[in-house]
């Protein structure tokens, strides 16, 4: 479907026929409208028109000022201001061929090479508006196209970045694919003021979708920048504050916790489904917190000892093991033949505040071994110095 050309604009059959169709409070606007189109002070006659189109009342009027006014000098705006206020334009079509065909239509009509984010928010709108229709492969297609022409840009304005973002975290979401969602999600909500640019339902939302993906996601074992993100502060006072306290309970690795929550899973039906999974990620993370909290030279465990932290039998611990490995949550070997893990390395990640008291613990006795040492070395550095 394509859009037909609009009729050339004669300005003042424009003015006076919007004047005669729009309230009195929307009469201002048309009025700077035409002052500002005169003189051709274009940045000015855009900052209007955005002033206009977040007015509430000139909703019924949006569509119509684009398509007869703005038209007619789009090639002299910003095309990036412009793509943003296509966008706008957009939302307010509710038939998909016509609202698909003015994104299209205003895509082309925008040079790619001169305006690049301008390209970029228009496919990310073309690719959000294609998933809403059920059409997965025309957005993932979109979104690729989108992503190819970001990697090529060194800076990039987060309306242009929140626009890709968001359509991927949709996506995603629509897909089932957890970690992907995760990561797009939280990439997303980095590009916008949650406080202004989003509904108190969308904050919950999208706290709620995190904190089900995060569970959810098979490769992730880190809810650091989660559990740091205002966002979560959604969840609190609302039916699903339990799942805030879950996020927690897992990234202290407490399967105590996570079995006292158990109960409640029921109200989340695809956790419900999902404990085998939800119950070894409880103990894999157990079993980082287990790793963390000994010293660096005491890392050495046997298959009894992971056994009791994790809470699992211990037939199952050398398969723990191997799966932290895997997942490159530790490093290290196992010996087999001893029944022991050794581990190097551990997965850093954000800690509470308990988590933080053990290390300032650890931090202390380390300190303190440093000061016997260097009081048994004071005497034999003063023998060496005389």
């Amino acid at each position: 479907m394509s859009l037909p050309t609009p009729p050339k604009l004669v300005l003042d059959n424009f003015i006076s026929t919007a004047l005669a169709a729009t309230p009195a409070v929307l009469h201002p606007f048309f009025e700077s409208f035409k002052s500002l189109y005169t003189r051709k002070l274009w940045h000015q006659l855009t900052k209007k028109l955005f002033e206009f189109y977040d007015h509430p009342q000139a909703l019924p009027f949006r569509v119509d000022v684009f398509e007869r006014f703005v038209r007619d000098f789009e090639t002299k705006l910003n095309q990036l201001r412009l793509a943003e206020l296509g966008v706008k334009v957009a939302k307010d079509i509710d038939n998909p061929q016509f609202h698909l065909a003015f994104l299209t239509s205003l895509l082309s009509r925008i040079d790619t090479a001169k305006a690049p984010e301008a390209h970029v928010l228009l496919l990310a709108s073309i690719a959000h508006a294609k998933l809403l229709y059920g059409d997965l492969e025309g957005t993932k297609s979109d979104m690729d196209a989108a992503q190819k022409i970001l990697d090529t840009l060194e800076t990039v304005e987060s309306t242009v970045n929140g626009a890709y973002y968001g359509v991927a975290a949709d996506y995603y979401k629509a897909k089932a694919e957890y970690a992907p969602y995760y990561r797009n999600s939280l990439l997303y909500l980095a590009c916008v003021d949650i406080e202004t640019g989003m509904s108190a339902e969308e904050r919950l939302a999208r706290a709620h979708d995190l904190s089900i993906s995060a569970f959810l996601g098979d490769t992730i074992y880190n809810f650091g920048e989660l559990l740091m993100h205002p966002i979560l502060d959604s969840l609190t006072g609302t039916q699903h504050e339990w799942l805030k306290r879950l996020l927690f309970t897992f990234n202290e690795g407490n399967i105590g916790k996570f079995e006292a929550l158990a109960p409640l899973f029921p109200k989340e039906p695809i956790l419900q489904d999902n404990y085998p999974f939800l119950r070894q990620k409880i103990c894999l993370m157990a079993l980082i917190e287990s790793v963390f909290k000994r010293d660096a030279n005491n890392r050495t465990m046997s298959f009894q000892t992971i056994a009791e932290e994790t809470r699992l039998p211990a037939n199952e611990v050398e398969h723990l093991v191997m799966k932290a490995l895997s997942l490159k949550l530790i490093k290290g070997s196992l010996d087999q033949v001893e029944e022991k893990a050794v581990i190097t390395w551990v997965q850093p990640r954000v800690l509470s505040r308990e988590q933080i008291g053990t290390l300032a613990t650890r931090l202390e006795q380390w300190v303190d071994k440093l000061t016997k040492m260097e009081e048994r070395l004071a005497p034999e550095v003063q023998l060496a110095q005389a």
